[in-house]
């Protein structure tokens, strides 16, 4: 309907000029002989319809072949779409027509330029994120088998330093795996103490450089999720623990947990410097830091947001509460599964 009606207001002078003729013929027979009028009228009537009809039909096939055409050209705007789109405009309009396609060809070349450059390196940095583990793992073989021989304090720095670099290649391979199509997740059911456990001793050495005080209550829950998946977003939840703490107090992690009627919640909270409440609605955008003060330095703005992203593709809600200088708590909640 509302193609016919932008064909009829495109088209009105060319619709009106022949019912206007047609009106004037029906006049000047009417005073020339009146009863041929009479006589004729219903055939002037019912012409001047067909007529408007066959014009009204010709032009609306004509619009939409001619916007068909249209969309080809702006979704391929090579020469041959442009050549067809030309047969079916005037010339002014053909003039633009060709110079939209000679601008349309150079910025889809500079955008495949630009993609090809873009791939190269993300393929280059994935691959410098996967070569960088060997030395790593060779890093934790020396210093498992050398540690009796180091002193305390330059072991316990090492160990720092390695499970640094380690959380940080962490964070591009997952970054690439969150970008690939294809995803291997793989869903089982899991203990989360187990889980918890297992990511805090991961995360032992920062923890231990900045004298964390760590409590648990948790009860023996079990979740649905991805193993690698799940761990990934308690290591970012405790490395921004980790990055956010304050000099004036004993650094304190506590996490709970318990079950609901529609999901399983785990809480992670610190007494870190918190969040102040401008900030509350982006900590999850990528590259966001926020008012943090001196942490700010240290920060990168990725890890909450590769958790966030990872957690939406496992179904995970992650919810935040936290007040200045009061510390800062994720809320993880999984979602109940009837067996």
């Amino acid at each position: 309907m509302n193609n016919l009606l932008h064909t009829l207001k495109k088209y009105a002078v060319w619709f009106l000029l022949p019912m206007g003729l047609n009106l004037l013929y029906a006049l000047a027979l009417w005073l020339s002989d009146s009863d041929a009028f009479h006589r004729l009228w219903l055939m002037l009537v019912f012409g001047s319809l067909l007529l408007f009809s066959i014009a009204l039909l010709f032009a609306c096939r004509l619009e939409k072949r001619r916007e068909k055409t249209f969309l080809e050209f702006l979704n391929h705007p090579d020469e041959i779409t442009e050549a067809n789109l030309l047969r079916l405009v005037g010339r002014r309009d053909g003039e633009l027509v060709h110079h939209i396609g000679v601008l349309l060809r150079e910025n889809e070349q500079a955008n495949r330029t630009l993609m090809t450059q873009v791939n190269d390196y993300e393929e280059y940095v994935e691959s410098w994120a996967h070569e960088i583990k060997t030395p790593l793992s060779l890093l934790t073989f020396l210093l498992d088998n050398r540690r009796d021989e180091l002193p305390l304090a330059v072991y316990q720095r090492l160990d720092y330093v390695r499970a640094q670099m380690q959380g940080f290649v962490e964070q591009m391979l997952y970054y690439a795996r969150l970008k690939s199509r294809q995803k291997d997740y793989l869903f089982e059911s899991l203990s989360l103490i187990e889980c918890c456990e297992e990511a805090l001793e991961n995360y032992q050495p920062l923890l231990n450089e900045r004298g964390f005080r760590i409590t648990k209550e948790l009860p023996r829950l079990f979740i649905l999720s991805d193993r690698r998946g799940l761990l990934f977003i308690i290591n970012q939840i405790l490395s921004n623990a980790v990055t956010y703490t304050q000099n004036t107090e004993v650094p304190e992690l506590h996490l709970t947990a318990e079950q609901t009627e529609r999901s399983v919640i785990l809480r992670i909270r610190d007494n870190g410097i918190g969040v102040q409440p401008w900030d509350l609605p982006f900590l999850f955008e990528k590259g966001f830091t926020g008012d943090t003060g001196k942490a700010r330095k240290k920060a990168t703005g990725m890890g909450l947001y590769l958790a966030n992203e990872m957690a939406k593709a496992l179904k995970i809600e992650l919810e935040v509460c936290s007040q200045p200088q009061k510390g800062f708590e994720m809320i993880v909640l999984f979602p109940t599964i009837d067996s």
